[in-house]
């Protein structure tokens, strides 16, 4: 059958390989040609092809072309039993068995027609987004696979039924004597045993399985003596060890009456003769309300429970009971078996417990941060603190019924599930409060423990306030930059203003004078007006973009473009007061995950302390060169970018005095300035400072002694852009 199978499916490839190229040029002669060939077989019992509605196109029986069969019917319903229909199955479950009307077993393969590119194109045209066509169904006759598997079976059973009744003839005289008789006597031998008969001698004298059998009864009951007395001695034990035990034992009737008891109960409760369970225990003069062994003589079953009495001394006690059923030979309950275990110590270790987690929650819940408690992988919120409403306002129903990401933005869910996962910190965090709110929080995650399972412990701190103060320190540090460079900007705007000044002035003396304009002059000085225009529009829309207020937003940039931006609107502000700027731009670099305005705003600082720090000291080195008759200084702003390992570093460096040593770690604190009154705010390099950070950089400055300053920044380039 597996080969027939295999054949019919490779007789299914072979028709559609050979009418592929009839279909693909619509020849359906060519294809109806073809299949009336290949059905001639012998074997072959029908071909069809369906379209997609499961309308025969091609058959071998003429009769059949244009019918439509139900999608659901047995060939189709192969594929078409899921919505959509599946696009591809195994062999085995495109095979059918099934017979035919006529009582013959057939063996049916469907096998799917694919769209291919050529398709699409060919004269029949079949949209591209189609995936399946139609599909081939091969049938094939198996009247000779029946008809070999019958005489394949016929001679089976003949065989097997001839080895049967030899095999049966062998086994009745081998198992009469060498079976029937010696069980026979190993049967008297048994009885012998259980009458009590421990000496028995059974008959058999074979050396094989039977004989060993009968030894074996015999030993039997030599060892059911010697297990007897092992018994005996056992019942003594365990009475000793009844005895003995270290937790409280007693055996009861119905009445709850002691009938026996261990050595531990009566030492510590000291009994008396005929003493009830309830009076021994606890001093009732009457059973108890719930009574586990009072449940065990009405069902025989087995119950614990928990207890509290006092004991000779007066001191309260608490005990773990766990009762069994006694019962005699004919299976009744006469007694019950009540072990106690004292569990006074542990019961107290609970209260200090409970008295301890009151305390801690107590904490918990009075820390001014929120504080969650996640799922370690699926971060569901397993508890908060109070906090959570201040901050977020939902109460702590409504928070314990969310998951933690829920809190973020959805399309930024995935990033910070991989954070809490990984990071301890996540600085700038932003989530939604309930009333819509947008907050800025900085998380720190720690593993822990709680409730016997492994979860993380976040808490969260609000700095909305801090960043909205942040902000509005850097907006106001943007508007002093531009204040700065005012003159380089009129400066900058005068060129283009001067130029159509000039073109605008030519034309109306060529108006008054009434003299024409040829066309290629014309063309010239409108293209001339166009081009400044267009050159004035950038400085202002760059003005413009610079000052506007906006959010930290980290994208994959280029640096050398931020670092451009900045000098071409610094650039007319620094050649106006005589300072060059030596540019040692690497070309090429990867690029790094940043905010460019914000990134163009520190550039735009540390130009402008270069500019100030080489002022400063010009102005001093001038009187020294002048008095001692030596060259006037160079005035030098070195601007550098350059890739080392995995960063891409950029150096502003000026030829001012520099930074005295003892003052170097305090330059990017706020406030902090070493010029004069009035012409600094002490901001500028903390902004830059938190800028960096805020991009995952680092920034650092240098200042050998008798030289100028030189502030170091480096980007780390992200892991994908990293090449070997």
């Amino acid at each position: 059958m597996q080969d027939i199978v295999v054949s019919s499916d490779r007789l299914a490839t072979t028709i559609k390989l050979g009418t592929h190229y009839a279909m693909m040029t619509n020849s359906r002669d060519e294809i109806n040609q073809i299949i009336n060939n290949i059905g001639t077989q012998k074997e072959i019992n029908n071909i069809r092809i369906y379209n997609k509605e499961g309308q025969i196109k091609y058959s071998n029986r003429p009769v059949e072309v244009d019918q439509t069969t139900n999608i659901r019917d047995e060939a189709c319903y192969i594929c078409h039993r899921t919505e959509p229909p599946l696009l591809t199955l195994p062999l085995e479950e495109r095979m059918r068995v099934f017979t035919s009307s006529e009582g013959q077993q057939l063996l049916g393969i469907i096998s799917p027609i694919y769209n291919e590119p050529g398709c699409s194109t060919a004269c029949h045209f079949h949209p591209e987004q189609n995936e399946i066509l139609g599909a081939l169904d091969v049938v094939m006759s198996l009247a000779d696979v029946q008809q070999e598997i019958r005489n394949y079976e016929k001679g089976v059973l003949g065989l097997t039924l001839f080895v049967f009744l030899i095999t049966s003839a062998i086994i009745f005289v081998f198992v009469h004597k060498f079976v029937n008789r010696p069980v026979l006597e190993l049967i008297k031998g048994t009885r012998k045993l259980s009458e009590g008969e421990c000496e028995v001698y059974v008959d058999i004298d074979q050396k094989d399985e039977m004989g060993e059998l009968a030894e074996a009864i015999c030993q039997m009951g030599k060892e059911i003596y010697r297990k007897q007395s092992e018994l005996n001695k056992q019942r003594d034990e365990y009475q000793n060890l009844f005895e003995l035990v270290p937790c409280l034992i007693t055996v009861q009737d119905r009445n709850y009456k002691l009938i026996k008891y261990n050595r531990e109960f009566e030492e510590k409760f000291h009994p008396l003769k005929g003493d009830y369970c309830y009076h021994a225990y606890k001093g009732r003069d009457r059973k108890c309300t719930v009574c586990p062994v009072e449940n065990t003589f009405e069902d025989g079953g087995s119950y614990v429970s928990e207890e509290v009495g006092y004991r000779k001394d007066g001191s309260v006690r608490h005990w773990f009971v766990r009762t069994s059923p006694i019962h005699d030979a004919e299976g009744n309950i006469v007694a019950a078996m009540e072990m106690s275990l004292d569990i006074t110590e542990r019961k107290q270790l609970e209260y200090k417990l409970e008295k301890s987690e009151k305390k801690y929650h107590a904490i918990f819940d009075s820390i001014p941060n929120p504080v969650f408690v996640l799922d370690i992988n699926t971060f569901d919120i397993l508890d908060c603190n109070e906090s959570v409403k201040m901050v977020y306002g939902f109460n702590k129903n409504e928070t314990l019924s969310k998951n933690f990401l829920e809190f973020f933005q959805g399309k930024n869910r995935d990033d910070y599930a991989f954070k809490l996962s990984t990071a301890k910190v996540i600085n700038r965090a932003k989530q939604t409060a309930k009333d819509g709110r947008t907050l800025y929080v900085n998380i720190r995650v720690s593993p822990s423990e709680y409730t016997g399972q492994k979860v993380l412990l976040v808490t969260t701190s609000d700095i909305t306030k801090r960043l909205e103060a942040e902000q509005q320190m850097i907006q106001t540090s943007k508007l002093a930059t531009l204040g700065e460079m005012s003159t380089g900007v009129a400066h900058e705007l005068n060129q283009p203003l001067s130029v159509i000044k000039t073109v605008s002035s030519f034309f109306v003396k060529k108006i008054d004078k009434n003299e024409d304009v040829d066309k290629n002059t014309l063309y010239t000085m409108l293209k001339k007006i166009d081009s400044n225009v267009d050159r004035a529009s950038r400085i202002i829309n760059h003005m413009r973009q610079f000052a506007r207020k906006s959010e930290l937003s980290l994208s994959k940039i280029q640096i050398n473009d931020a670092v451009d931006k900045a000098f071409d609107i610094f650039s007319q502000q620094l050649k106006l007061r005589g300072i060059q700027v030596v540019r040692e731009i690497s070309e090429g670099l990867p690029p790094i995950k940043a905010d460019t305005l914000r990134l163009e705003q520190v550039f735009i600082n540390l130009l402008v302390n270069a500019r100030d720090a080489i002022e400063q000291s010009w102005e001093k080195k001038m009187h020294l060169a002048s008095a001692n008759g030596e060259d006037v200084p160079e005035k030098i702003i070195y601007l550098r970018t350059y890739r080392k390992k995995d960063k891409v570093v950029v150096e502003i460096e000026d030829t001012g005095e520099g930074i005295p040593q003892e003052i170097l770690e305090k330059v990017f604190e706020p406030f902090f300035t070493t010029k004069q009154v009035g012409k600094g705010t002490g901001l500028g390099l903390s902004i830059s400072y938190g800028i960096v950070k805020d991009c995952d950089g680092e920034i650092r400055v240098s200042s050998p002694p008798g030289k100028g300053a030189c502030f170091i920044l480096e980007f780390p380039v992200p892991p994908e852009d990293i090449k070997s």
